[in-house]
C-alpha cells in the first residue's frame, strides 16, 4: 500500500520534512490497527480525525452549528502539529 502514497512536494523541493509529513503513513497505520505507531509517526493524527469529524458534521448536519467545535479543534490540531514539528526538527529539546 505504501507504493501508492503521494510524495511530499515540500520535502522533494527543500529537502526537509514539512509540518504534515507522516500523515499518510499514520493514516495507513491506523487502518492496519497500529494505533501507537500511528501516533508516533504523526502525533496530530487523532486531533486531525476529530477535526475532520466536526468539519463533516458542520457541513452536513444543519440542525446544530459545529462552527465553534471546528475552530477549537483546528486550533488544538495546529498547536499539536507545530509542537511536534518543532520537536522533530530539534527546535525544542
Amino acid at each position: 500500500m505504501e507504493d501508492y502514497l503521494l510524495p511530499c512536494m515540500f520535502k522533494s523541493f527543500f529537502g526537509i520534512d514539512c509540518i504534515g509529513c507522516g500523515i499518510q503513513r499514520a493514516a495507513l497505520l491506523l487502518f492496519e490497527g497500529e494505533f501507537v505507531a500511528a501516533f508516533k509517526m504523526f502525533p496530530a493524527i487523532y486531533s486531525t480525525l476529530l477535526l475532520l469529524l466536526f468539519l463533516g458534521l458542520h457541513l452536513f448536519e444543519k440542525k446544530y452549528t459545529y462552527h465553534n467545535w471546528v475552530i477549537g479543534t483546528a486550533i488544538i490540531n495546529a498547536l499539536i502539529m507545530i509542537i511536534a514539528y518543532a520537536i522533530k526538527m530539534n527546535l525544542i529539546n
